[in-house]
């Protein structure tokens, strides 16, 4: 069947929907005037008697074509648990009106089928079929209540297609996390093996030239990094599918981060790294994820700061939390990259060609901070340093 108009038949103001729809078609079509009122009766009495069952029956009406002869059809659809019978006026009455009526039962459902013949004197080709379904498409609202009904159509078919997009989106991502979650763990065992020569290497040092010690430093410094990376990637892909594990523990939280601070003075010979700590209290961390955290500050304050500037590491306490806090002295950030610095692979347009990295970073220790009932933020002003601030709950 070539389908012209589809209507829902969910109340009594459906029928009138029905009969009138069906009346303009057929009086577009050029039948005669019996013919219209009688395939419009049959189809409103039909919807009658469905909508006494059912809010969701489903009619549709349109041309068939057998052999060089077209008919005027409807077909009605609703469930296979809707029983109808004689005693069902509107069947009853529909069945005689029109020549060819058919009631199938399929899977779940069940289809009555309606058809009237179209004279052949009456010139039907594709042109005049679309122009039907046109303006069928776009004629104007017979009353309010379809007025209504289309915007809910509208409105609905909207909805499912960004559920679709919601779906693809999910379904994307999914298979985006696997393979970062699958590549990922498959360099980690390459790399596990070219540090391990690097560092057998480096315990030979007499046996090398000052430039293969040089080459050989280089090398595990780029393993450093990239091994790094490759963790955050798997931190990424586990925070997504929800398997980022911690082992929670109650710790002194300022001997925690004076071990971090020594450690990363190592790492940033080039600044000076100060410590100011308040009162010590216990907290209840993952002591290997809050050093992630409090290295990954430390490590942006010295990448966006010139060297010989001053870090500042520093706490203090609330009432039932503490704020740990990074400044530096660095290039700063405009208000759309405070915005956005800790969404998933952000990163401002005026580093990135200067500084290296992913964007990953303070996605994942913000992700820490909150699953450590805590939260993450950022003072900043261009060209004046970044605050990194985040709080942790002191433990009872």
């Amino acid at each position: 069947m070539i389908k012209i108009l589809e209507i829902t038949l969910e109340n009594e103001m459906d029928l009138v929907l029905a009969y009138k729809r069906s009346l303009n078609l057929t009086q577009q079509i050029g039948l005669t005037v019996a013919t219209q009122t009688t395939f419009a009766t049959a189809v409103s009495e039909i919807s009658r008697s469905i909508i006494e069952h059912t809010d969701s029956g489903i009619m549709m009406i349109g041309l068939e074509k057998q052999g060089d002869r077209y008919f005027i059809k409807a077909e009605l659809d609703f469930a296979a648990g809707i029983m109808l019978t004689a005693d069902d006026e509107g069947y009853h009455y529909a069945q005689r009106l029109v020549p060819e009526f058919k009631l199938e039962e399929g899977s779940g459902t069940k289809k009555i089928s309606m058809m009237m013949g179209i004279p052949r004197s009456i010139q039907l080709n594709k042109l005049k079929i679309d122009e039907l379904i046109a303006d069928a498409e776009h004629s104007a609202s017979i009353n309010a209540y379809e007025v209504l009904k289309r915007r809910n159509v509208k409105l609905s078919r909207i909805s499912e297609q960004r559920q679709e997009e919601i779906i693809r989106s999910k379904l994307i991502d999914e298979k985006k996390n696997e393979f970062i979650a699958m590549a990922s763990h498959e360099l980690k065992t390459p790399l596990t093996v070219i540090k391990a020569y690097t560092q057998l290497v480096g315990m030979s040092k007499n046996d090398c030239s000052d430039r293969i010690k040089g080459l050989i430093e280089k090398i595990d410094f780029q393993t450093a990094k990239l091994s790094n990376l490759i963790q955050q990637m798997l931190d990424i892909s586990r925070m997504e599918n929800g398997r980022l594990a911690y082992e929670m523990k109650a710790v002194g939280l300022n001997s925690f981060i004076d071990d971090v601070a020594l450690m990363m003075k190592h790492i940033m010979p080039d600044h000076e790294l100060q410590v100011r700590l308040s009162t010590d209290v216990m907290v209840q961390i993952d002591p290997f994820r809050l050093e992630q955290v409090i290295s990954n500050l430390l490590g942006n304050a010295a990448k966006y700061s010139n060297k010989q500037t001053v870090v500042l590491l520093e706490s203090s306490l609330a009432e039932d939390y503490v704020i740990v806090k990074v400044s530096d002295q660095g290039i700063g950030m405009d208000e759309e990259s405070r915005r956005s610095v800790f969404d998933k692979f952000y990163r401002a347009e005026d580093v990135l060609h200067s500084h290296a990295g992913l964007g990953m970073g303070l996605y994942i220790a913000s992700k820490i901070v909150t699953d450590h009932g805590g939260k993450m933020w950022v003072e900043s002003e261009k060209g004046k340093g970044s605050s990194f601030s985040f709080t942790i709950p002191t433990a009872t």
